[in-house]
């Protein structure tokens, strides 16, 4: 393995390192691989990820299982429907001794957060994430503080139509990078989970696969992948497609086409590719915009998600594919 603080960490190493942490997690949420791999892939595109689906099929177990796969810290928020803002962000503490406010951090503090069941919280005690999200600080009483680095939030959260839940405003929706679904194992897969998991926890057998130094160097070897100009005008033009589209009462915002591409910049970085293709545009499109979307099916009354992934499957499949992705080498 190089040198983690060279800034030439190259890309063929950031494949071995993303191969090696998505094996680690598979170990743990059996048959998913796929949702593994998205979930790094937000990672070390520096975004957040948005895990829905119904109680019991491993979304907080695959948030974990990639926390303790990175060597960083790692703390979990169970939202409720009682929770404050600063039992997130963190809280100014009179101490009698000194006669001063001492900052008590709160769990938002740490390389990866696990916000559990986040839709189970009120609308004010969500909107505690936004500035986190958006720039990686927080501000309590007026002083900002800088989080940690690397910073990414994994929230799941239950189908909006389940008893107890608050559907995120689309201002908060739009600040997660990715959204997945886990959906049912395989026959296999759950058989497979009952034979592995009746004597231990095999969450409590994994090691960190690095260390936040080289997560920092692999993070940063993945800014470099390079997209050229006619991949940014094909990413610009699927992402403006959705604005018009007669199917969508809202469409994606110009933070969609930043994460987009950094997502592509990451996907290709793990499939050890230095530059950016059509093929890894298409590929994260569907779980890079439809949560941001607002089908009229919605405003109709009906969840829209569905909707929202086909349609921005036809709009893929309805744009022109460019033909140049390798840099040109002089």
């Amino acid at each position: 393995m190089p040198d983690p603080t060279d800034p030439a960490f190259p890309i063929e190493h950031v494949r071995a390192v993303g191969d090696d942490i998505v094996e680690s997690v598979s170990t743990v949420v059996d048959g998913k691989v796929e949702a593994i791999r998205t979930a790094l892939t937000v990672m070390l595109a520096e975004g957040h990820l948005l895990v829905e689906d119904v109680p019991g099929v491993g979304k907080t177990v695959l948030a974990k299982a990639l926390g303790a796969s990175v060597g960083g810290t790692v703390n979990r928020i169970q939202f409720t429907s009682d929770m404050l803002p600063s039992d997130v962000t963190g809280v100014n503490v009179f101490d009698q001794s000194s006669g001063t406010f001492r900052f008590s951090p709160g769990p938002v503090f740490a390389n990866v957060v696990i916000g559990d069941e986040i839709n189970r919280t009120s609308p004010k005690t969500q909107s505690a994430l936004l500035e986190a999200m958006a720039e990686a600080q927080v501000t309590v009483d007026g002083v900002t503080r800088p989080l940690d680095s690397p910073f990414m939030i994994v929230a799941t959260q239950n189908p909006i139509d389940m008893e107890g839940t608050y559907p995120l405003p689309e201002a908060q929706r739009d600040r997660f990078m990715a959204r997945i679904t886990m959906g049912y194992p395989s026959a296999d897969a759950e058989r497979h989970m009952l034979a592995s998991r009746g004597t231990r926890d095999p969450l409590t057998s994994l090691r960190p696969i690095v260390d936040v130094a080289t997560l920092r160097a692999v993070v940063h070897a993945v800014r470099g992948v390079h997209v050229a100009p006619d991949v940014e005008a094909y990413i610009v033009a699927i992402v403006r497609a959705t604005r018009t589209h007669p199917d969508l009462l809202l469409g994606a915002s110009p933070r969609a086409t930043l994460h987009l591409a950094q997502a592509a910049r990451a996907h290709a970085a793990l499939l050890g590719r230095p530059f950016v293709t059509p093929d890894d545009v298409a590929h994260l499109a569907p779980v890079i915009l439809a949560h941001r979307l607002v089908p009229v099916a919605r405003g109709l009354g009906g969840s829209g998600d569905d909707t929202a992934r086909d349609i921005v499957v036809r709009v893929v499949s309805e744009t022109a594919v460019p033909f140049t992705a390798a840099p040109v080498r002089s």
